[in-house]
């Protein structure tokens, strides 16, 4: 499948995943955003469901099993060229998961490096754009009082 200059748009998930006031976050190994800091996650294959596509994702790039509990935004990226037309064009999904095991992450697939980051140095790191806001919000939420946002098994 061809990432660049899409007929349409691709599904990708991410990620989010919280050891106490750390994040989990990769360093990207290929365009788009080279060398930048990101959720753990990646395309959704053909008749996957999203679930499984976060949890593939994640045991591909960094090693670990988890639990996607739930969505927490919904994002459109769409990147142009120097020319004006459309090169990337991604809807993006990230979720909300937990660690299944106490593993610790480890750098796989396309990613440079993975860590788990102090919320409050994200300003240090070059993040893709959005990504702090995303996380800022998902760790400010109690999504306890809430029904789902996406139900897997509808």
């Amino acid at each position: 499948m061809d990432r660049r200059y899409p007929k349409r748009p691709l599904v990708g998930v991410g990620a989010i995943i919280f050891r106490e006031q750390r994040v989990l976050l990769v360093q990207r190994g290929r365009q788009p955003a080279l060398g930048k800091w990101s959720l753990p996650g990646g395309l959704v294959e053909l008749g996957e469901s999203l679930h499984d596509a976060v949890r593939r994702e994640v045991r591909e790039e960094v090693g670990l099993d988890v639990a996607v509990k739930d969505l927490v935004v919904a994002l459109d990226r769409v990147i142009f060229d120097r020319e004006g037309r459309i090169e990337y064009h991604y809807i993006l999904l990230d979720f909300i998961c937990e660690p299944e095991s106490g593993d610790e992450p480890f750098p796989a697939s396309d990613i440079r490096d993975c860590r788990f980051l102090p919320l409050d140095e994200l300003p240090r790191y070059d993040l893709t754009r959005g990504t702090e806001k995303v996380i800022r919000q998902a760790f400010a939420s109690d999504r306890k009082d809430f029904p789902p946002v996406y139900d897997a098994n509808q």
